[in-house]
């Protein structure tokens, strides 16, 4: 069935009070957007507004971000990470989500935006994003990706392969331009929350490898070329980084090779991109460094290591995307079938919604872990270990494998799950042919539509013979 928005005593419920009580135990609170706070029902109000009214004005499931928890991070970051690095840029990572409302939210803050394919290229244009603020990257870039970027004067390519400097080249002359490009380096570490391996290169599809001598051999044959202009280098370690330990293995890396290509060829590399992956809290325990402190750390890091091998310090370039829009973003789920079964050492509640998998693939694909909550009413019943699971025909349709929740949820209740706001709706898919949610941001007490929910229509449209 298509998904319809929630029943009429929630809405009732919502109107009849605005006081604001804490969305979670303060313990929990950082996993939430920052303007979440329940009325004295315990309804959940993001923004301002009630998740009730919103669900039953769009439907759900519901993509709800918050406008200005989203705008405060892309100004802390400009703010943290251009600090002594003026001539540095900050790239929102589009792949973590990207809409027109979203690509002007975060230039408006002040950052960049790097792209990875022709669609995210094609909505930062149609959101009117300056070609010199756009970075594109991509391990196999199309001609007409390439070419579409060159025209519209995009600030950086990022080269990822030796076919790739002549691809961008033979276009760039074709064009009359000089394309401004970095290359992405493998540096042979891998990072991931507060661990990160160190190895001699990556078996991966990126890059080209410091280890073999390839980006030096990609700076000769680009320096060779009028109509590229070698830049700097790339760097991307990993994602979900909880500390900058693997951006010190890295930037050493980084700055060898960097001072190897002046020693060797006299070229200085004017920019190091060091890429994103800094993580977020999904969990209570989830203890990330703080803007702040990642950006000095890192900078100090560059800083300490350009002055080992006596070259300047370069503008520094980074590219956060889920540390953005992360916390920013919940999905709003209507409950619709409580299910107990029976198990040797107890049982189990599965609570079923009417989303899932199409709409979070990460629990399914990568174990991702997530805090859920009931929000449209309060409940002082027990809290029981359950299970939140989609709609999908598939066992592994799972949103939230561990969830404690009250006992008495009941079908038309109202669940959320925090921290959605990167690579949900971004990898969404049409799975069992359901449409894709709708995105609703709130700010200051209002609400807009900036992704319109999917029909039934809109997959039929596709099909030649549905006419």
């Amino acid at each position: 069935m298509q998904a319809h928005p929630a029943g009429p005593r929630h809405a009732q419920m919502a109107r009849e009070s605005q006081a604001s009580i804490p969305v979670e135990d303060p313990t929990q609170s950082k996993v939430w957007p920052e303007s979440a706070k329940r009325n004295d029902r315990g309804e959940l109000q993001v923004g301002g507004q009630g998740v009730v009214e919103l669900a039953a004005e769009h439907g759900t499931p519901l993509f709800l971000f918050d406008e200005q928890d989203i705008r405060d991070r892309a100004k802390e970051f400009a703010t943290a990470y251009l600090a002594e690095n003026e001539r540095g840029t900050v790239y929102y990572a589009a792949k973590a989500f990207l809409s027109v409302a979203i690509a002007r939210w975060v230039f408006e803050e002040g950052l960049g935006i790097d792209v990875a394919s022709g669609g995210e290229l094609a909505i930062a244009i149609r959101a009117g994003i300056p070609g010199e603020k756009l970075l594109m990257h991509g391990n196999n870039k199309s001609e007409s990706e390439i070419r579409t970027a060159l025209n519209y004067g995009v600030g950086r390519i990022v080269i990822d392969s030796f076919d790739e400097i002549v691809r961008v080249a033979a276009i760039a002359a074709e064009l009359n331009v000089v394309a401004k490009v970095l290359i992405r380096a493998t540096v042979g570490v891998e990072a991931h929350t507060h661990e990160f391996i160190a190895t001699a290169h990556e078996d991966q599809k990126f890059g080209l490898s410091v280890q073999e001598g390839d980006v030096e051999e990609a700076v000769r044959r680009i320096a060779k070329l009028p109509s590229l202009r070698f830049m700097g280098l790339h760097s991307h370690i990993g994602s979900q980084i909880f500390d900058s330990a693997g951006f010190e293995i890295a930037a050493t890396r980084v700055v060898g090779v960097a001072y190897d290509i002046y020693d060797t060829q006299g070229i200085e590399c004017e920019e190091f991109n060091l890429g994103g992956g800094m993580g977020i809290a999904y969990l209570p325990e989830d203890d990330p460094l703080s803007v702040q402190t990642m950006a000095r750390q890192i900078r100090e890091i560059v800083t300490r290591e350009c002055a080992n091998v006596g070259i300047p310090v370069p503008a520094l370039c980074y590219e956060p995307g889920r540390a953005i829009v992360g916390r920013a973003g919940i999905t709003i789920y209507e409950v619709g079938t409580v299910k107990k079964v029976k198990l040797d050492h107890g049982e189990r509640t599965y609570i079923s919604v009417d989303g899932g998998m199409s709409d979070n693939i990460r629990t399914s694909l990568y174990g991702a872990q997530y805090c859920v909550a009931l929000v449209s009413r309060s409940s002082v019943s027990e809290q029981i270990l359950s299970r939140v699971v989609g709609k999908h025909c598939e066992s592994g349709d799972i949103v939230v494998k561990d969830a404690w929740l009250p006992s008495d949820i009941t079908p038309g209740d109202l669940i959320a799950v925090a921290a959605t706001g990167a690579y949900c709706r971004s990898m969404a898919s049409n799975y069992n042919q359901m449409p894709r949610p709708a995105v609703v941001s709130v700010r200051g007490g209002e609400s807009q539509l900036i992704l319109r929910r999917e029909t039934f229509d809109d997959l039929l449209a596709l099909d030649p013979f549905a006419g």
